[in-house]
């Protein structure tokens, strides 16, 4: 996720507070560098201050909608007047929260934004005998617990969250790391292994030279 926001301390407390809620978050502080960053197509959201230097945010979500960028957008704004929120959503906001907010709404926002870009409207991840909660970060096979690491859950939650799509070790290693954090080369593979171990050998296939996918039921086995 990309987080928008001039402000160092809600910079700072907005990305730490996400990071503790199992967010994977890249910070920048100015509009430039927030459609720099969007460039890149790495990020699947993107939490946008309006009171941005060198580019507003409103100048930087319109821009992404009129060249196709559907990601969501999310935006944290002090302008709590009526019409500063109409032109947020008018110019293709999916949300917004008024400063200051409380992060564990902020987080629940997202992950509604998430479920309606899904096409979902249950919170609970299901496939097979599997359930993911992102909101407890619980995950649990044919009802019982079972103990995941916070990267673990995450790229559990990217395959469960496309099932059938096959996702690529730069896709994947996006949702599990930022732009500050180091990244092993087998880093992918080494927590595919966990998952294997812990949910079974059959869950998660790899499509060779390609990524790796939960097929959808009935799908043709992929190789491996």
């Amino acid at each position: 996720m990309l987080l928008a926001e001039d402000d160092a301390m809600i910079g700072a407390s907005v990305r730490r507070g996400l990071s503790q809620d199992g967010f994977t978050v890249d910070w920048v502080e100015d509009g430039r560098a927030a459609e720099l960053a969007l460039a890149e197509q790495v990020h699947d959201a993107v939490l946008l201050d309006l009171g941005l230097p060198r580019k507003s945010g409103l100048e930087v979500l319109s821009a992404m909608r009129r060249g196709g960028d559907t990601r969501p957008v999310l935006i944290m704004t002090a302008r709590d007047a009526i019409a500063d929120r109409v032109a947020g959503l008018d110019a293709g906001a999916d949300d917004y929260v008024v400063k200051p907010f409380d992060l564990t709404e902020l987080a629940a926002r997202l992950r509604a934004l998430w479920r309606r870009r899904a096409g979902r409207a249950d919170p609970i991840l299901a496939f097979g005998v599997i359930e993911l909660d992102p909101a407890s970060h619980e995950t649990r096979v044919r009802g019982q617990p079972v103990s995941l690491s916070a990267r673990e859950f995450a790229l559990l939650q990217a395959l469960l969250a496309r099932p059938g799509a096959v996702l690529s070790r730069a896709q994947l290693e996006a949702k599990l790391y930022g732009w500050s954090d180091s990244v092993e080369s087998n880093a992918v593979e080494v927590h595919i292994h966990a998952l294997r171990k812990k949910l079974g050998a059959d869950l998660i296939r790899n499509v060779r030279g390609v990524g790796w996918m939960v097929a959808k039921p009935d799908a043709p086995q992929a190789t491996s």
